[in-house]
């Protein structure tokens, strides 16, 4: 491809590259870091977009990345600038990290517009990083390519091979149970997190870092490699090498974000039964860059792919194995006949010359669409009177006999009440209940926490039970499993139906009609909203407070309202 800007066309040469008194201040700064004309003069700036810290466990290796990257950048004539951004550390940040997605696609944002950067190289993996990073790329739309923080290895326990998050739920239930002591329990926990790296289970970090792959970010196959791997340095390196060359040809994220493209993600999401916050995150995603995306398009596409990743929590193996197994292009090439394989990627090559030549080399972890792992569908949306705009859940990661259930409701106000009463030894429950949890969705949580997974009671835990319907205006992390129904929209909070139910209340869903509905007339349903008391907002000032008046509902990506309007932002003038 040949080079489409020169550079007096690049966006830094408008800080650097002119003769006034302002560019002399620049230039003059950037000699008294240590830097010369020889390190800038006519090459792209590239920022790198940095999501380390020190209690970041998915991400702690990215400064030694970010190194990398520097050294690919360097060898193809750009010039490299580390800009530190938020670290939405998914183990420590409380009350949850969903608070603060926007927060970090907000500052990536301005980080760009504000400094004489050509091109972005954004690092990260956990949760919610994949998605604030691109979400402020997008809507700066600059030469972007992203670089996964990749999964962490395999964990280990008596020979066993544990799996972040699902194991742990796992093990949990059968501590409660008095089937494991405290001291295997501790054991558990030296083993089941062996290096840095993001969850190494089909969590909502490998979810949206194949995602992101899917959408053409980032350089073919680097979404499974494993973090310690050698091949990770090596991909850091190529990425900060491509990234110039992106520059020059002027490919940028909305040469890449279409309609094909999000299709293609959102397939790859049901193939890899990823987690169900992919459905927030990648609506906010695709409405940044203009393309409209409702729930019901994932439940649409649900029913035409199946499962074919053989990774836990909705299959037997880890990201370890799906990487040697041949990774997401061997998974997309099993995929080719239901993909757009003409969309644009990063490489400046289509999706189909990206995974030319890919091969399965453990069919029992990526297995076909004529063989594939579950027919039920990684994702099933409901609507219904409880859920007007919608729910959803994962019915490949629940019991089978659930998929269609009636049952009487114990319904908990909030997430301190629920946990109250589910360790209650003569709290009044039998495996066919459901329980309901409140005010845990996007101002309820607030943030939208993942509560969604709420515990079996303790009760029912010692009699064997593992599984029952759980619903709530929460999410779940991607590692976990079960009949969750999540994301009820619109949330109990601002006066969503789930506000209104009521222990006694009896709830029917229908996974394969899609259909959810609390069984209680509209004449009482209106009576209980009439006598329904709006909460008090969450917090009274700073961030939360604007969280608060400006965050969308789940249907809508929960993302801000004024970060999703139309129109471009001016680039700023240079006084």
């Amino acid at each position: 491809m040949s080079a489409k800007k020169r550079p007096e066309d690049l966006r830094s040469h408008r800080w650097l590259g002119v003769t006034d008194l302002r560019s002399f201040g620049h230039r003059s700064r950037l000699r008294q870091i240590g830097y010369d004309t020889e390190d800038w003069a006519g090459k792209p700036v590239i920022g790198i977009i940095n999501t380390w810290s020190d209690i970041n466990p998915c991400h702690v290796h990215l400064r030694t990345r970010a190194e990398e990257v520097k050294r690919g950048v360097l060898q193809a004539g750009g010039f490299p600038i580390e800009l530190p951004a938020l670290s939405l550390s998914e183990s420590f940040v409380k009350p949850t990290t969903m608070l603060y997605r926007n927060l970090l696609a907000m500052e990536v944002e301005e980080l760009l517009r504000s400094h004489p950067i050509d091109g972005a190289v954004l690092l990260g993996g956990c949760d919610k990083t994949t998605p604030g990073l691109l979400m402020g790329a997008i809507s700066m739309n600059v030469p972007t390519i992203f670089m996964p923080a990749g999964p962490m290895l395999r964990g280990n326990w008596h020979g066993e091979v544990l799996g972040s998050g699902s194991d742990t739920w796992k093990y949990w239930d059968e501590k409660r149970a008095g089937k494991i002591t405290e001291a295997q329990w501790e054991e558990i926990e030296g083993g089941i997190a062996r290096s840095f790296g993001t969850c190494m289970t089909m969590g909502t970090a490998a979810t949206m870092m194949a995602v992101a792959e899917a959408l053409g970010f980032t350089l073919p196959g680097v979404s499974s490699i494993p973090a310690p791997d050698s091949n990770h340095p090596r991909a850091a390196k190529e990425s900060g090498r491509r990234i110039v060359e992106m520059v020059w040809d002027d490919l940028k994220p909305s040469d890449i974000l279409t309609k094909q493209s999000v299709d293609n993600a959102i397939k790859v999401h049901m193939a890899m039964a990823g987690s169900t916050n992919c459905i927030i995150h990648l609506i906010a995603i695709a409405r940044r860059a203009g393309i409209p995306l409702e729930m019901n398009r994932f439940d649409e596409l649900s029913r035409e792919v199946p499962v074919i990743a053989n990774v836990r929590p909705s299959g037997a193996y880890l990201m370890e194995d799906f990487f040697y197994a041949g990774g997401l292009r061997a998974l997309m090439s099993q995929l080719r006949s239901v993909l757009d394989l003409s969309a644009m990627t990063v490489t400046g090559k289509s999706v189909g010359d990206n995974i030319a030549g890919a091969e399965v080399y453990k069919p029992d972890v990526i297995k076909s669409l004529n063989d594939p792992v579950s027919r039920d569908g990684a994702t099933a949306v409901l609507t219904g009177n409880l859920a007007p705009r919608g729910c959803v859940m994962k019915p490949s990661a629940a019991e089978k006999r659930l998929h269609k259930h009636r049952g009487k409701v114990i319904a908990f106000e909030d997430y301190n009440h629920m946990a109250r009463e589910v360790e209650r030894d003569d709290l009044d429950v039998t495996a066919d209940h459901v329980l309901v949890l409140k005010n845990s969705g996007p101002q309820g949580g607030p943030g939208m926490p993942e509560w969604g997974m709420l515990p079996i009671p303790k009760k029912l835990v010692k009699q064997g039970v593992r599984d029952m319907v759980r619903i709530s205006d929460a999410r779940m992390s991607g590692t976990s499993y079960g009949a969750c129904i999540l994301h009820v929209a619109p949330e109990s909070f601002v006066g969503g139906p789930l506000a209104f139910v009521q222990t006694g209340d009896e709830i029917e869903i229908d996974i394969p009609a899609r259909k959810i509905h609390l069984h209680v007339s509209d004449e009482e349903l209106a009576r209980r909203k009439v006598a329904w008391q709006k909460p008090a907002p969450r917090y009274p000032r700073g961030y939360g407070a604007l969280f608060s008046d400006h965050i969308g509902q789940a249907d809508d990506g929960c993302d801000f309202d004024f970060l999703s309007r139309p129109g471009q932002v001016p680039e700023p003038e240079i006084h």
